[in-house]
């Protein structure tokens, strides 16, 4: 806990601990009880929330199409507490015309973009406990309170495709296909629909014959293993039937059970920025099957909406058909609960479906703070036992006698200079000398042109360790950014894993 809080700002360190008082004060009342982990502490929440209005607008220079990654976005409402007064658009809601959508600029770091995809898991991991405690920050600023709610114990089945968790279902996709990251019977669906109905009129909002769609189903669920499945059999209304279906029918939801009261407060932001950084947030949160099932799909409709004068399917019309199926209502007052937020849970479609590259992209600060996260656990001392003493020796001596290889070969080089290392080259090292322009894409280039053009697939420049896992490198980052922030990793060229 401790090398946590170092990492964070003094809002995110002040909701941590009135957290842990209030969770501790409940556990003294309710008896003693085992110490829970800090993202247990933050669980989210649920149900019951209060907006407040919107705060004063933000200083004169924030532009509406800047978004920046680089400060806490729960700093940013403090900002915008303390900026002018008076009307501001950006706090304005959007109405229903598509072209009242504001847009955000993807930024450009020096430090380079980093995707969700580039981060290894450990670090990803570390970035959704740290979301958590931002998001709580950033919704407690706005006014917005979120309450900790049990998960559901449920048992869900564990054979078959539809009302299957996500989880199950890629365990049983990874037998025979290794590396699958979406359920098969899901791209399937998407690819049915890419293939025939993308110019279609009304695909989506047509339905299909709803004794056919249950004839494909069962059918689905006994022969799609098999390979037996005849697809041509399927029309594009039927599959989109099937698609929305099988979202419908998953047992715990798409934006998950504990997070989902977290997406529909969102839907109560009055500022169209604010709610961008919400839904960014949440995001970072989401179980990794669940991030790449929905990205799957976001992209799949972003295509949809790309064909409009050919389907007739608009980005509102795409948002109001799929929302029912993402954000879902259970319980006595279900239905009237889903009317009233139908068309905020639209409103946030549309911005999930306009937005996701930017959604998908991890905000430095972010990354900032697992670094220094990595850096504190870096710091403790190393476990007492022998064997982890042999390992540890062993690594240290490595390291050192490559690094005396490395000083040998670079005396005459100032500082600055990096060693990258690419297994899968002819020429497998090559020591750099960086300046203020060096790019990651510079490096690849030159790696190309050293061992011609025409390998496959596509090199890129990572840095391992250090303070990062491993980061796969944006083309347009700056090396020597890089450099300073994290001077103790290596820099390796080879292809990613996606």
């Amino acid at each position: 806990m401790r090398a946590l809080l170092s990492t964070l700002t003094r809002s995110q360190a002040a909701m941590v601990k009135k957290r842990v008082d209030n969770y501790t004060l409940t556990v003294r009342k309710r008896s003693k009880q085992p110490t829970r982990h800090v993202r247990d502490v933050f669980s989210t929440p649920n149900t019951s929330r209060r907006v407040s209005e919107c705060p004063p607008c933000p200083p004169p220079q924030d532009t509406s199409d800047s978004l920046s990654f680089e400060v806490p976005y729960s700093e940013g409402v403090a900002a915008h507490r303390r900026g002018r007064q008076g009307d501001c658009k950006d706090c304005q809601r959007i109405r229903r015309d598509d072209h009242d959508l504001p847009t955000f600029q993807l930024p450009r770091p020096k430090l380079g973009l980093t995707r969700i995809q580039d981060l290894s898991c450990e670090d990803m991991k570390k970035i959704g406990y740290i979301s958590l405690i931002e998001l709580t920050t950033f919704y407690d600023g706005l006014g917005i309170e979120l309450k900790r709610n049990r998960a559901a114990r449920s048992k869900a089945r564990e054979n078959g495709i539809f009302g299957v968790p996500l989880t199950t279902l890629l365990e049983n996709d990874q037998k025979k296909f290794p590396g699958s990251k979406v359920p098969l019977v899901f791209r399937k669906l998407l690819s049915k629909l890419e293939q025939t109905g993308l110019q279609t009129e009304g695909i989506l909002r047509v339905p299909g014959s709803a004794s056919r769609v249950k004839h494909l189903r069962q059918e689905l669920e006994q022969k799609l293993y098999e390979d037996r499945f005849d697809w041509e059999l399927v029309r594009h209304n039927d599959a989109a039937g099937l698609l929305k279906m099988f979202i419908r029918e998953l047992p715990y939801p798409l934006l998950t059970l504990q997070h989902a009261p977290a997406f529909a407060a969102a839907q109560n932001i009055s500022s169209p920025r604010q709610q961008i950084q919400a839904l960014h947030l949440l995001i970072m949160l989401l179980p990794e099957p669940n991030r790449d099932t929905l990205k799957a799909l976001l992209e799949f409709l972003r295509k949809v909406v790309a064909y409009e004068e050919k389907n007739r399917m608009g980005l509102w019309n795409v948002s109001m058909i799929v929302a029912p199926n993402l954000f879902t209502y259970r319980g006595k007052n279900a239905k009237q609960e889903e009317m009233q937020g139908a068309a905020g849970a639209a409103h946030l479609v549309r911005l999930l479906i306009t937005h996701q590259d930017l959604l998908w992209t991890v905000p430095c600060f972010l990354i900032s703070h697992v670094r220094k996260l990595n850096e504190a656990g870096a710091s403790k001392k190393p476990p007492s036992s022998e064997k982890t003493k042999k390992k540890l020796l062993l690594m240290r001596r490595k390291t050192t006698e490559r690094e005396k290889t490395e000083r040998s070969e670079l005396t005459d080089l100032r500082q600055g200079v990096i060693r990258v290392h690419a297994p899968q080259h002819a020429k497998i090292s090559m020591a750099i000398q960086l300046d203020n322009e060096t790019k990651a894409k510079d490096v690849m280039a030159r790696f190309d042109y050293e061992n011609g053009t025409s390998r496959r697939p596509r090199q890129y420049l990572f840095e391992v360790g250090g303070n990062i896992g491993e980061r796969s490198l944006d083309p347009e980052t700056h090396l020597l950014d890089v450099y300073h922030v994290n001077p103790h990793c290596e820099w390796v060229l080879k292809p990613t894993t996606t």
